[in-house]
């Protein structure tokens, strides 16, 4: 019997040390040495240059923090409707790009302090913009959005149709292609996509449909939240922060710390 007793008290013991000294998550990225990002295309936050590179506001600044954690930073695309279980399982180290912090997010992740403002904006074919006032007007179109998103909440939550697809850019294609009447996605991407002078100059953006704000998503409970809001802060300070946005034309969004 007392074998049995210190037995248990052993592995009493054991379980204790090992959840004491467990890493944290910042330690867990410093040991592989490699800050691992999730993403989805996503311009002008994720998006990649003509070399293969991956750039943007969100990527600029996700490198400089990698950097200052001392690792390296990998960008892995995502589909954006498993971003939470990609996190948990350890296939990436964080979520940021443009993630809107919806209740669902924040219950699922430690985030960051909001970086930017953001609005869920109606992308329309330019020729037919006129016919869409408002938003009761928009009751009978089938819109393209991307399966997860904020743009899939507010569509849903008005009852329209909705055709998911993988990524805001594959929602736009979809409307340039006539596949579907119209799209909802970020201001952001918006501005930077649609309309006079872009790959997309047939499209315009026109209503929005709500206002939010972007965060980092980590872990639950992740001590790396802290350190992001620190170099926030710090890069806020130094003025670095605002010269990415400036590079990204992104700068009236951005909320500096």
């Amino acid at each position: 019997m007392k074998k049995l007793v210190c037995l248990v008290l052993f592995c009493v013991l054991a379980l204790s040390l090992s959840i004491a000294f467990a890493e944290t998550d910042a330690e867990y990225v410093k040991a592989k040495g490699t800050l691992v990002v999730g993403i989805t295309d996503f311009a002008p936050m994720d998006y990649k240059d003509a070399d293969g590179n991956w750039i943007g506001f969100d990527a600029d600044m996700a490198k400089a923090f990698a950097a200052s954690l001392g690792v390296n930073v990998e960008f892995v695309e995502i589909d954006w409707d498993n971003k939470i279980l990609e996190l948990d399982a350890k296939s990436i180290d964080c979520v940021w790009n443009g993630m809107t912090l919806t209740d669902e997010v924040k219950s699922a992740m430690s985030c960051s302090n909001a970086y930017a403002n953001n609005a869920q904006v109606v992308v329309l074919p330019a020729d037919k913009a006129a016919d869409y006032p408002d938003v009761a007007s928009l009751a009978a179109l089938n819109f393209a959005v991307e399966a997860g998103s904020a743009g899939e909440a507010e569509v849903s939550a008005l009852g329209y149709a909705t055709t998911p697809v993988k990524a805001q850019s594959d929602a736009l294609m979809e409307v340039a292609a006539g596949t579907s009447d119209a799209a909802v996605i970020d201001a952001l991407m918006a501005a930077a996509m649609v309309g006079e002078g872009t790959g997309y100059d047939n499209l315009t953006y026109t209503l929005a449909l709500n206002s939010e704000e972007y965060g980092v998503g980590f872990r639950k409970d992740s001590d790396l939240t802290a350190l992001l809001n620190e170099f926030f802060a710090a890069a806020s300070a130094d003025g670095s922060m605002l010269a990415t946005a400036e590079t990204y034309k992104v700068q009236a969004a951005v909320i500096l710390q």
